[in-house]
């Protein structure tokens, strides 16, 4: 084992393991003050599931040729080969669990992206049991296109878009974003609005998205340059194609803003900052630093354009994950096709650089297998969750708010900051209850009525 490279994955490990709170703070400030501690729940619960499913066989269904290929996690330490058919470098061999756990915040994370299209309108316990089998029957297959390589010696069975299609996607753009961005849109189409949409509650706290963006870019770092799986000039190369992107994209994002509203916000900043992430992360191995600032720039002024698209065309996506995720996951693995050059590491031209239109066409084959089987299959997991055990909330819930509700607690205790000290314990939940029991019978009074 090559211990600089080690050392590389663990401290990667690390930072992509902030992205889990990071991506429930981001969606908690979005979420209005009602929901802020459920859509923190939606996102830890689901990140929580998905790693779960990930050890129990998710890892050998990604890196093997069936659910049972490759074992349990137990037994990783008998597939010390896998990760030299992954780098194509034996001197730079990692341990496989450290592979099998860095992969394994990818599956969770990619589940808890889709919990910010589905604010307020979703059992909790249903949610759980959704990302386990979103999970199963959506992200280990793709996953399996998308990053399972062939092992010469024929001992394994690589992804067919990766080996055999030949797509650029060097961390993840199709097998995460495109996938959770159109699971996100499916899943909201089978379920339907919120009531009152498109009315909608501002924003419980912009610092607090500000917050977790600043996280997640801090553990985007590791996210992609973590996917060089070595220590050197590749992972040194997606770092700064990755810094050029991110901040290309908040820089556009806010130009559009300043000439369509009138007024750069913060929230568009940090947005923006997210759009141009998520557009290099298929594009991060491929294209020169020049070209990240391309990417990052061109998702940066389409999403907030892609976004007003829900008004539109009637869909209640409630915190963007199809204008951000799934326009930007889109957009750049496209753009692999035109910005792609043999100096990077990825070692593919695009259209910009004497490939011609070869590799676009790949790219695009890429995104519309994956758009299609993950808006099909979870399409048809939504509605066989709703018909079975429920997954919509009721009507009296949503309205009088999910997190007094469902967690029975506030994430803003505005009253008792004015009317004096917090309750005891047993007071204060004593009281959660009761007042959600009056807003519950006001609300019924009000349908009535």
């Amino acid at each position: 084992m090559d211990a600089a490279s080690t050392a590389w994955i663990l401290a990667a490990f690390t930072a992509v393991s902030l992205m889990v709170p990071g991506l429930a703070l981001f969606y908690g400030g979005m979420a209005g003050a009602r929901s802020t501690l459920n859509m923190i729940m939606m996102v830890l619960g689901g990140c929580a599931a998905g790693a779960v499913v990930w050890t129990l066989y998710g890892y050998s269904a990604v890196f093997g040729d069936s659910y049972g290929g490759l074992g349990l996690l137990g037994d990783v330490t008998e597939h010390a080969g896998l990760t030299e058919v992954l780098t194509g470098d034996k001197e730079a061999a990692i341990p496989p669990a450290l592979f099998a756990a860095f992969q394994a915040l990818f599956a969770a994370i990619t589940v808890g992206i889709i919990a910010g299209a589905l604010v307020d309108r979703v059992k909790f316990g249903a949610w759980i049991v959704f990302s386990a089998l979103w999970v199963t029957f959506v992200y280990l297959p793709i996953g399996h296109w998308v990053f399972s390589l062939s092992a010469e010696d024929g001992s394994l069975t690589g992804g067919w878009i990766l080996n055999e299609l030949g797509a650029v996607d060097f961390a993840g753009g199709t097998a995460v974003h495109i996938n959770s961005g159109i699971a996100g849109l499916a899943a909201v189409l089978a379920l339907g609005a919120r009531r009152g949409w498109p009315r909608q509650p501002r924003p419980s706290s912009i610092p607090l998205t500000v917050l977790g963006g600043g996280i997640l870019f801090f553990g985007w770092f590791g996210f992609n340059g973590g996917s060089a799986l070595a220590a050197g000039n590749s992972a040194a190369v997606v770092v700064l194609v990755t810094m050029n992107a991110s901040f290309a994209g908040l820089l556009a994002w806010i130009a559009v803003e300043r000439f369509t509203h009138g007024h750069p916000t913060a929230l568009g900043a940090v947005s923006g900052m997210i759009a141009g992430l998520v557009a290099i992360t298929p594009a991060c191995g491929a294209v020169s630093p020049i070209g990240s600032l391309a990417v990052g720039a061109v998702a940066g002024a389409l999403c907030p354009l892609a976004i007003k698209l829900k008004y539109r065309l009637g869909y209640d996506d409630s915190l963007d994950v199809v204008g951000v995720h799934l326009v930007g996951g889109v957009a750049g693995t496209l753009l692999v096709g035109l910005f792609a050059t043999s100096d990077a590491p990825s070692g593919a031209s695009g259209l910009f650089y004497g490939g011609g239109f070869k590799l676009l066409g790949i790219q695009t084959v890429a995104s519309l297998a994956v758009l299609t089987y993950s808006f099909v299959v979870t399409w048809l997991l939504v509605k066989a969750l709703d018909k079975t055990m429920g997954m919509r909330l009721e009507p009296e819930t949503e309205e009088s708010g999910v997190d007094v509700t469902v967690h029975g607690e506030v994430a803003w205790d505005l009253e008792g900051a004015l009317f004096g000290p917090a309750p005891k314990p047993a007071e204060h939940s004593r009281a959660v209850v009761e007042k959600a029991e009056a807003l519950t019978s006001a609300a019924a009074e009000n349908t009535k009525s």
